[in-house]
């Protein structure tokens, strides 16, 4: 596939999940985190917040702050929680869908600070500034926006932001490095990267990286360690750590889960998703390249 057909599927793909209100309405396995059908296969994992607290949300925070509609269940990772957020700091969601993580992340800024949604998809963008006013109304806080733009484009300032966070949707772009080049074009001297997203531990069979599912199941676009690394020091970030979390994979692949069985199938005999695939909490700050961290070089 090209750029502009990965592009493509993966806005179609988000777009349905946005116009159906969660995953699990939507007319087939899609989206990052469980498959979901309308046959019901997956009915136990259908759960948007019981994923939340699966892969370390405070389910309670959730309800306090969160809108209708804002957790689709496509999360793989906590990012607001390794940024260690402080009052006053501009935040940039890359990929913000419905406004999940943005909307968690808005108190922590308080009202001096401000978070920024970035999403390519028409809906979803649609859906998040349809949330705000919800937001507003159980915070108190007006200090959450969002903007359509590509992450490998972002509609961003130079060096204007604090902190960048994504989850689970790196992997989705057709071309990493420039995303990574991205990332750091807009933070500020010092600013700092808090990322989930899918990571692969060998690479995969060709079987499973032609599956279209698995690419806009989170799984076959997934960049090998090593590359991550190498894409992160080139773009100027440095301090670099990435710390695996295996149970979210291991969670899917022991359920019945769709898009995990067909890659197990694929798998040669024997092989378990969680050999080749990872989440992965990514970090880093803005600065001279430099070694990795002892998270991700043991």
């Amino acid at each position: 596939m090209t750029q502009i057909d990965i592009r493509t599927t993966v806005r179609e793909t988000y777009g349905e999940i946005a116009r159906a209100g969660t995953p699990g309405k939507a007319g087939r396995s899609s989206g990052c985190g469980p498959s979901f059908t309308t046959n019901g296969c997956c009915a136990a994992a259908a759960d948007p917040n019981a994923l939340a607290s699966a892969i370390g949300y405070d389910v309670g925070e959730l309800a306090k702050i969160l809108p209708e509609g804002a957790n689709l269940g496509l999360s793989c990772g906590n990012p607001g929680a390794i940024a260690a957020l402080k009052p006053g700091e501009i935040v940039l969601d890359l990929g913000s869908g419905a406004g999940f993580d943005c909307f968690l992340c808005g108190p922590k800024v308080g009202a001096s600070g401000r978070v920024i949604g970035v999403d390519m998809t028409h809906d979803m963008l649609a859906k998040a500034r349809a949330n705000t006013a919800g937001y507003t109304q159980r915070t108190g806080l007006a200090n959450v926006e969002f903007r359509l733009g590509e992450i490998e484009h972002l509609p961003v300032a130079d060096a204007s932001v604090d902190v960048v966070i994504s989850n689970c949707v790196i992997n989705l772009s057709p071309d990493k490095p420039q995303v990574w080049r991205e990332i750091a074009r807009v933070l500020k001297p010092g600013g700092r990267v808090a990322v989930s997203d899918m990571v692969l531990l060998k690479p995969l069979p060709e079987a499973v990286r032609s599956q279209i599912e698995a690419y806009v199941g989170c799984v076959a676009g997934a960049s090998l360690l090593d590359d991550v690394q190498s894409m992160m020091r080139e773009a100027g970030l440095a301090d670099i750590t990435l710390t695996p979390k295996p149970a979210y994979v291991e969670t899917l692949s022991q359920g019945d889960d769709p898009l995990y069985q067909q890659i197990r199938a694929a798998l040669p005999a024997g092989g378990t998703p969680g050999e080749y695939i990872t989440s992965m909490d990514i970090a880093a700050v803005k600065g001279e390249a430099a070694c990795c961290g002892t998270a991700c070089c043991a």
